[in-house]
């Protein structure tokens, strides 16, 4: 199947400016680039959880894992620009691949290199970049993880070193995909280093709420950790199951569940239930972080005050209509006024955007039922999808 390639009209005008010149290591840099075997691949839950977190803790509107090939930029992952690909005139991570380390341009209007640039200009520009470098160990440059916003502005330090380990993260997944495809008894070895790398920025996070005394700030990275949390769980346990190519996914979701249950809110329980439904690791992973993601979510809204419940997560097989259903309901507040119209229902929040991102790269669609007797989310996929 060939790329996937969302293309925005204005970033693929005739740029005024020259490109960016190339690397001084440009043919070693572009094998090296080849050798990771990841230019024009699908999507991945493991990267978009990345650009998302990315985007949350530095507070922009976009952010990208962006690759610099010989003649365009290619785009792994992203939040908020739709864009998959585009010419190395008009891409920002081109420059920065120049530098040595992190890049930050608080105004792009200040930055000669951008004038011109259609990607920072007309009232959708980009006025803010910053980009950590993916580098091999060799020191060369693959390209960024970048954050842009529409407004100039400047990062705190705490978000500078945020997106370098997530940087590094990148870096880990890109060597694990290549060690996968070398040998299969590789797999345990280099999750060990994406788990080190997640706990070493938990570990980040967690330092950080307890030295600032802001109530906010703190609730973020408490909300921050949480996920990271999570995405552990998930890599931990599948890849205890490195033999295996096919995981039953209602038991794998069951261990999910019994590690989101830890940070349920008082008097709120969680269970897990379904058929038996098989599916390939790389689908589990997919449908553990929407499972994560749509608990949180009723952790987070659904219980306030202290108000009890429960939350149900199922998973319904129809061989018959060849489908397949993961359901997430919970007995919370829900919509206090009855049933609530499609634009009232709660889909705007951080978590809801992953689900429905993950959702779509799965063929499946999400529905959304609120009323007072809860909030009720529906996510179905055709079981071709998750056989695949």
């Amino acid at each position: 199947m060939g790329p996937i390639v969302h293309k925005t009209a204005n970033f693929f005008m005739e740029p005024t400016v020259p490109r960016a010149a190339n690397h001084p290591e440009q043919e070693r840099r572009l094998k090296a680039l080849r050798s990771f075997d990841i230019l024009d691949t699908e999507r991945e839950p493991a990267f978009d959880d990345i650009v998302a977190f990315a985007s949350e803790l530095c507070g922009t509107a976009v952010s990208m894992v962006n690759l610099i090939d010989t003649e365009r930029q290619w785009t792994k992952a992203e939040v908020g620009m739709n864009s998959r690909e585009m010419p190395l005139e008009t891409s920002i991570c081109a420059h920065a691949i120049l530098e040595d380390g992190f890049v930050e341009i608080p105004d792009t209007h200040r930055d000669s290199r951008m004038i011109g640039n259609p990607l920072c200009h007309g009232d959708s520009g980009m006025r803010f970049y910053a980009g950590a470098p993916l580098k091999t160990r060799d020191g060369l440059p693959l390209g960024s993880l970048c954050v842009l916003d529409h407004q100039p502005r400047r990062l705190t330090a705490l978000q500078r070193r945020g997106l370098e380990v997530l940087a590094q993260q990148v870096m880990t997944l890109l060597e694990l995909r290549q060690a996968l495809r070398n040998s299969v008894v590789l797999r345990q070895e280099v999750d060990h280093r994406v788990k080190n790398s997640l706990q070493m920025l938990s570990s980040f996070v967690r330092i950080a709420g307890r030295k600032t005394t802001h109530s906010e700030a703190q609730d973020l990275l408490s909300v921050v950790q949480a996920r990271i949390g999570a995405m552990i769980h998930v890599h931990e346990r599948l890849y205890r199951r490195v033999d295996q190519t096919e995981i039953e996914l209602t038991e794998y979701l069951g261990e999910i569940g019994d590690a989101l249950a830890r940070n349920a809110p008082s008097g709120v329980t969680l269970t897990v239930s379904g058929d038996p439904v098989t599916v390939q690791p790389g689908t589990a992973v997919a449908l553990a972080t929407l499972t994560n993601e749509l608990v949180s979510n009723a952790f987070k809204h659904g219980f306030p005050n202290g108000r009890t419940g429960q939350v149900a997560v199922t998973l319904k097989d129809d061989p018959a209509a060849k489908r397949v259903r993961l359901i997430c309901a919970d007995n919370g507040i829900g919509s206090q006024s009855g049933p609530a119209e499609p634009q009232e229902k709660n889909i705007g929040g951080l978590g809801m955007q992953v689900a429905k991102v993950l959702a779509t790269e799965l063929s499946g669609g999400i529905d959304v039922q609120s009323d007072v007797n809860g909030f009720v989310v529906s996510i179905e996929f055709p079981a071709v999808a998750i056989a695949s």
